[in-house]
């Protein structure tokens, strides 16, 4: 059991210790297929400052809009009217919709409000151009970003290329980003002119995760051959052509392990217990591959009441994989905990929970209120119903988040889109590995030349 802070996005900016301004940290990505690692990343950035806006760059697909925090209000979904003419062109008041090119429009959770920005109708895809395509769509991952509970303000459409430009725009301090390096798609380093004006940081990149890891372990899925007992061999040699290029490994693209240590558990959980008018809430589920789905169920969870404190019950590995099959989980249990711990609308995780929401637990954790989406509930392994004492108890409701993406969903996009995805990774390491070369001989001391007799 792991306590999380509330950690919602709201307020005003609040100053610096000592009454002095706030420090504002600018971080940028595509935050495709948002993990763990981009969520340490923003953790270490936010704890670098007192503010942090995340620019989410632009798959050319969508209109933009610009979210700025403001109080939840309980509802977890925004309502209003379609935004006016005038309001599309910058002029008025902030629109509840956040409005998308070519006339879409998208509701956005009540944390945020949406001050609308003219339409992107054409423009350079940012993602595609420079690092290949995304798996995610512009606006999944706008609010993937949002869902991080140590971001304060997403900038969608913020240009591949980080400029002094872009953080006088936005006030910021300097920018911050991993150990590891972007590259444009000519090989040149993203960051080069804040890193030349000394408004750069850097971070730790986070060990034993990537999208490249990820998608390589999609993948496998589809080998109907593809076992627990193959995995450790098969997935290996996978990994090393993955994250290769015929130059060599990669040490940034490619594969490692994840080791789980207490120290990363306790950077993640901030621990805040119930209070006295608390509405105890708890979910359940595996939480693979954490996505907007699951985003957007725990936000109409932790808006269903005005003081909730939601837990999540996070199920064992063979748990997941005796109901899902195949080789679910993609992500195991350690990893899946970090994913849940940053989300703002979770108060607090219970690592390997029992698949049968239990009297005990309902009491041990004095439960108010149990939710499940609208995915299939599978029958215990006795066939009985995992819910029937919450059920039986009346505080059993059943959640409409209004997504109908789920984890298989997205190993399918990645099954379709195989081949582009595997050139995308190999084109990145390439282009890593080139400069990697380069660097290296910079560092080489120049050979010293011969004496003449």
């Amino acid at each position: 059991m792991i306590r999380n802070g509330h950690g919602l996005a709201g307020g005003a900016e609040q100053p610096g210790p000592g009454s002095r301004p706030a420090v504002r940290v600018w971080c940028d990505g595509c935050y495709d297929m948002v993990h763990y690692g981009h969520s340490n990343q923003l953790r270490q950035a936010r704890a670098m400052g007192d503010y942090l806006i995340v620019g989410v760059h632009t798959d050319g697909k969508w209109g933009c809009a610009h979210l700025h925090p403001m109080p939840a209000w309980g509802c977890p979904l925004a309502r209003g009217p379609p935004p006016s003419p005038g309001m599309l062109e910058g002029e008025g008041p902030p629109a509840w919709w956040w409005p998308l090119g070519r006339g879409g429009r998208v509701g956005v959770d009540a944390t945020s409000v949406v001050t609308t920005l003219p339409p992107l109708l054409s423009g350079p895809e940012e993602i595609s151009k420079h690092k290949g395509p995304p798996v995610f769509t512009q606006e999944e991952r706008y609010k993937m970003v949002q869902a991080i509970k140590w971001v304060d303000e997403v900038v969608p459409a913020a240009p591949y290329v980080t400029t002094l430009e872009t953080l006088d725009k936005y006030s910021c301090d300097f920018c911050v980003h991993g150990n590891d390096i972007t590259l444009t798609v000519d090989g040149r380093d993203t960051y080069e002119e804040v890193k030349q004006a000394g408004r750069y940081r850097e971070c730790k990149r986070t060990q034993g995760v990537s999208t490249t890891d990820l998608v390589g372990r999609m993948l496998l899925m589809t080998k109907a051959h593809h076992s627990s007992q193959e995995m450790s061999s098969e997935y290996r040699a996978y990994a090393d052509s993955f994250g290769k290029c015929p130059g060599g490994r990669n040490p940034w693209t490619g594969v490692s392990q994840f080791l789980q240590t207490s120290r990363k558990i306790i950077q993640f959980a901030s621990g805040k217990e119930p209070q006295p008018g608390d509405t105890v809430i708890y979910v359940a589920g595996a939480f693979d591959l954490f996505h907007i789905g699951h985003v957007d169920f725990l936000a109409k969870v932790h808006g269903l009441v005005e003081r909730p404190y939601v837990i999540a019950g996070l199920h064992f590995d063979q748990e997941v994989n005796h109901y899902k099959g195949k080789n679910y989980p993609i992500m195991n249990l350690h990893e899946r905990t970090l994913s849940v711990l940053a989300c703002r609308y979770v108060s607090e995780v219970v690592i390997g929970a029992p698949y049968a929401v239990t009297a005990e637990l309902l009491d041990h954790f004095k439960v108010d209120l149990v939710c499940h989406g609208k995915t299939e509930i599978m029958p215990d392994k006795d066939g009985s119903d995992p819910y029937q004492e919450p059920k039986k108890r009346g505080i059993f409701r059943q959640i409409d988040s209004g997504s109908d993406l789920t984890t298989d969903l997205i190993v399918q996009r990645i099954i379709k889109n195989r081949l582009e995805y595997e050139a995308r990774n190999q084109k990145k390491a390439a282009k890593e590995l080139a400069l990697l070369e380069a660097m290296r001989q910079q560092e080489e001391p120049p050979a010293r030349g011969g004496h003449s007799a």
